[in-house]
């Protein structure tokens, strides 16, 4: 059944939806729609949530508590982004990542539950009690942040090229608690190249990985994400190539390397970190059973001789 807005908000005006109707046409819409949602009941009660203020438990404890007009309008707004394929995270303006919740936009990618691997990848690293980390590719300050939020010690930086991502990860920083944790717009690690201030403990990153022919790319959330938050040239390797020897000039002897990567990049990503002299080379797989993450040490003395 297709919910004509008008005619819905000429209904509100009489008697006013109670928030399970609210909720039984927003996931006939989607039905209708042919939405992307995964899960329409969920959508349609984040939604709900965002625009009442209110925790979706609330919605199924006072299920005939009615709306007001102003609130339908908003909620209906927000049913008919979502049924164009905008991300839930965009419409929210936010989304959980480990253990935060991050304010998002479209100056960056959203943060997934698969990059958490690469957070726990690093954190099961032997790195120093103090270790200087910069996570390459900051975006909203995911990675960086869940980072520090678990090692408040750790030296913590996040590196963008965007200006509008370095604003929202420092945005982020604050809203949680992390303002330690510091933002800086740059291409990859050159400004770091070049200053060489003190060595680096952990590059950490989740750079663009797709090529550009890929079909994804015309699926999904991914739709709506920048462009060149996705993409790299060379199949997908590019930015990892560049990533990796500027890491072989940064990290400290013993220094760690930690790399998210698509799931058929898995070998040529530990050939490229081997043939540049990193050491104990390994590959993580996801929760689908893919190749995501591959790690690899900077070589010590006795790889050296």
């Amino acid at each position: 059944m297709k919910v004509n807005l008008e005619a819905s908000v000429n209904s509100s005006l009489e008697s006013g939806y109670t928030r399970e109707q609210a909720l039984t046409l927003a996931k006939q819409e989607f039905a209708a729609a042919k939405s992307p949602s995964d899960n329409a009941r969920l959508d349609a009660e984040l939604l709900l949530g965002h625009v009442l203020c209110v925790a979706s438990a609330s919605l199924y404890a006072w299920p005939d508590k009615r709306i007001t007009f102003s609130q339908w309008q908003s909620f209906w707004r927000l049913v008919q982004d979502r049924c164009l394929g905008k991300p839930i995270a965009y419409i929210l303006g936010r989304q959980g990542f480990w253990t935060l919740d991050l304010q998002v936009d479209v100056s960056t990618l959203i943060p997934r539950p698969e990059t958490e691997l690469l957070v726990e990848v690093v954190l099961g690293l032997n790195l120093p009690v103090q270790a200087n980390v910069v996570d390459l590719g900051s975006g909203s300050g995911a990675i960086a942040l869940a980072l520090a939020s678990e090692h408040p010690q750790w030296n913590v930086a996040g590196v963008d090229q965007c200006p509008d991502a370095v604003s929202l990860a420092k945005t982020n920083a604050s809203k949680c608690n992390l303002k330690r944790v510091k933002f800086y717009q740059g291409n990859w690690a050159q400004g770091l190249v070049k200053e060489a201030s003190k060595p680096l403990h952990c590059v950490v990153s989740n750079p663009p990985y797709i090529d550009a022919d890929d079909p994804h790319l015309q699926q999904g959330d991914v739709r709506f994400e920048p462009i060149s938050a996705l993409v790299a040239g060379d199949h997908g390797m590019a930015d990892i190539n560049i990533i990796a020897r500027q890491a072989a000039q940064l990290l400290a002897v013993d220094g760690w390397i930690a790399l998210e990567h698509g799931y058929d990049q898995g070998v040529k990503v530990a050939h490229l970190l081997t043939s540049l002299g990193f050491y104990s080379v390994s590959t993580e797989y996801d929760y689908n059973g893919h190749p995501r993450v591959t790690m690899g040490q900077w070589q010590n003395k006795r790889a050296e001789d």
